[in-house]
């Protein structure tokens, strides 16, 4: 990528081979630098801005998600670039959103056509249910296929998201004093990763459909959430608690912090109390200073961990599109939005596969998994997102 950025800087001193990079950008889909200039009256160059095409960027990397990890068959997500299937029920969810996202930006009807077939093939390749015994896992996809249904009008997503949310409302005991639990038959340990996502879809399933029990639910979870495992102080969001030792597991994580902002934001915009806004608010400000690395979100591994700051990214996003946000942290968070894109993408992609892994400074290579390669899309559809609507 730098060559491209060079090249385009020393060769725009003279007409000639100004429209030699104006034809090297028609033949490169991946090239996405477009250049501003100022000219004086003598026709000088003034000023330059690079600016990055995010339209661009997400064309290219929501189509590498389908062209490099989609599985014709089996109608999922393979866990590999390099073809391996090895099925994953949760991070099919985030894939999908990413397929939601690209189709909400375009208007692409290839994108849509994807969404019946992964509703399709993933039941399937869940035994055929979409139940689960892991409480987040069925979380993370009844929200995707909600979406589904917000943007296709389909009935059969419709009743599929709330037959998951009645699976999911099982999971709902006393011990530590309230939560959902994550795995069935571990009814003891509750975790911020099982609350957080059934927070923001019982909110969502009530703005959708107006059912009061789903305000309710929205609002007892959050209100356990908070008062057990997020920090009033500093706005960390802590991992889990186990009612069998009383202990709180004090792991930090970038999806839990993103999720518990999902929350706040939900629950702000059915109450219209600020106060939510502001727990949002701290929690963002922690994870934007203290969950990076030099100010770019850090890598969390590969894996399960490779999803993490993606899905800080989709909550973060809509923290930041709140009218009520105060304009000074709108402004500091699209600027940290800005920079973790922009170094993503010109520092952490392979080209030309469009690969994406854990640590946004560096290159995966010629491989890598769905987790890393889904967040990564995650940044730059937000990225896109945010350019779109004038923000970014």
């Amino acid at each position: 990528m730098n060559s491209y950025l060079l090249f385009s800087n020393q060769f725009s001193k003279t007409y000639h081979m100004k429209k030699i990079v104006l034809i090297l950008f028609l033949l490169q889909p991946w090239l996405f630098i477009s250049c501003k200039e100022d000219i004086d009256n003598n026709g000088n160059d003034q000023d330059k801005e690079e600016k990055i095409d995010w339209n661009v960027a997400a064309n290219s990397s929501s189509k590498a998600l389908v062209s490099s990890f989609w599985n014709v068959k089996e109608k999922c997500f393979n866990t590999f670039s390099t073809g391996v299937l090895n099925f994953q029920y949760w991070p099919q969810a985030h894939a999908l959103d990413v397929i939601i996202d690209a189709y909400l930006r375009t208007g692409d009807v290839t994108y849509k056509n994807y969404i019946s077939q992964w509703f399709e093939g993933v039941k399937v390749k869940n035994g055929n249910s979409f139940k689960n015994d892991y409480y987040d896992d069925m979380e993370w996809n009844a929200l995707a296929i909600l979406r589904a249904f917000k943007v296709t009008g389909d009935v059969k997503y419709k009743e599929a998201a709330l037959e998951i949310w009645e699976y999911i409302k099982v999971g709902w005991n006393e011990n530590a004093g309230g939560g959902i639990t994550w795995k069935k038959g571990m009814e003891y340990s509750k975790n911020a990763c099982s609350n957080g996502p059934a927070c923001i879809l019982a909110a969502r399933l009530y703005q959708e459909f107006g059912d009061e029990k789903n305000k309710d639910w929205a609002l007892k979870i959050y209100n356990w959430e908070k008062s057990t495992l997020f920090n009033s102080n500093n706005g960390i969001v802590y991992d889990n608690i186990n009612s069998e030792t009383g202990k709180i597991q004090n792991w930090i994580f970038t999806y839990n912090q993103g999720t518990f902002i999902g929350s706040a934001v939900e629950l702000h915009k059915i109450f219209n109390e600020k106060s939510y806004l502001n727990d949002a608010v701290l929690a963002a400000n922690y994870t934007i200073s203290s969950l990076v690395d030099n100010s770019i979100l850090k890598s969390e591994g590969t894996g399960d961990g490779g999803l993490f700051k993606g899905i800080f990214v989709r909550y973060f996003t809509d923290l930041i599109q709140q009218d009520r946000l105060d304009a000074t942290d709108k402004k500091r968070y699209l600027l940290f939005m800005k920079h973790n894109a922009e170094t993503l993408w010109t520092q952490g992609t392979t080209l030309p596969e469009v690969f994406f892994g854990p640590n946004w400074r560096v290159k995966p290579g010629s491989s890598t998994g769905l987790t890393e390669q889904t967040s990564g899309c995650m940044m730059i559809e937000a990225a896109a997102h945010l350019q779109k609507a004038g923000m970014l």
